[in-house]
């Protein structure tokens, strides 16, 4: 096995595209570190991409939020002004793992490891986060929701990683929240996660919405429809159990010993409701 750390992304860039055999990138190591200690892996090549300005950086741009790829889950907690405007994106990165993983986790690494119940990535979609892909043929931008294609299955082409993600301008009265079931209290995976971000005008009718469910599919979902059955109302209790129906319909969850098809199904509906009360708390408040 080799292992690199180039400093710009242009060298990363080239020591995938060169790569013979499997290579992998490295931005935290929570996911990666483990799988190859159980030879889920064995990769001939580690990039590690923490040594990259751009992956390593927090800045504001546009009005929006650039996040590096490796930046980890504890720096995003500490950064006031961040939270301050995507509390949501922030509160999902914090729920990875213990403290110690926090403080090496990525929202890089928590999508491209490519599992359906990611925290990280039901917040990302739901803030409408877009990532930056940097590959032999230049750079690209991809929204979150288009990254993962599957189980541990990706969009990146040969030769590309994520260089960052770029959050959009926060409009006023507007917030986020995230929320997921574990059979824990702390440091598990979770059964279903759900991401809302909602705007709202100055009657408190919801103007815009964005809805994200993990762990419910193959894959983490936008689910369109649950963001139309709440948008141009004040989240009564009708346009609440419009969002929960909404909700359990887009699910296609497995069974296995951590949950139900039912079970998921159920509390997919419960806690995109929770979220989007969390969201839309926030959002008049702003």
């Amino acid at each position: 096995m080799r292992y690199e750390a180039p400093e710009s992304v242009q060298g990363a860039v080239a020591l995938l595209a060169a790569a013979n055999g499997d290579a992998r990138v490295l931005a935290g190591g929570t996911d990666l570190l483990v799988q190859m200690r159980a030879d889920v892996v064995e990769p001939e090549l580690i990039v590690d991409i923490k040594r990259i300005r751009e992956t390593r950086a927090v800045t504001q741009e546009n009005g929006g939020w650039r996040i590096g790829a490796a930046v980890t889950g504890a720096e995003l907690k500490e950064h006031a002004p961040l939270k301050q405007a995507w509390p949501g994106v922030v509160e999902a990165a914090n729920l990875i793992g213990s403290t110690q993983v926090q403080g090496r986790a990525t929202l890089g690494g928590n999508l491209c490891n490519g599992s359906p119940a990611a925290d990280s990535v039901p917040a990302l979609i739901a803030a409408g986060a877009v990532a930056k892909l940097a590959g032999p043929h230049g750079q690209r931008d991809l929204p979150v929701e288009d990254v993962m294609l599957g189980p541990r299955t990706l969009a990146l082409r040969p030769g590309e990683f994520v260089v960052s993600f770029l959050l959009p301008p926060r409009p006023p009265r507007s917030a986020d929240a995230y929320l997921r079931f574990i059979p824990r209290t702390e440091m598990d995976i979770a059964v279903v996660g759900a991401g809302v971000s909602i705007a709202v005008d100055g009657a408190g009718t919801i103007t815009a919405a964005r809805v994200s469910l993990g762990a419910v599919a193959p894959r983490v979902l936008l689910v369109a429809e649950a963001a139309q059955a709440i948008i141009g109302s004040r989240l009564d209790d009708a346009a609440q159990e419009r969002l929960a129906a909404a909700a359990r319909a887009a699910c296609r969850p497995i069974d296995d010993k951590r949950g139900t098809t039912e079970f998921r199904v159920d509390v997919a509906g419960v806690l995109a409701r929770r979220a989007a009360l969390i969201a839309m708390d926030r959002a008049r408040t702003r």
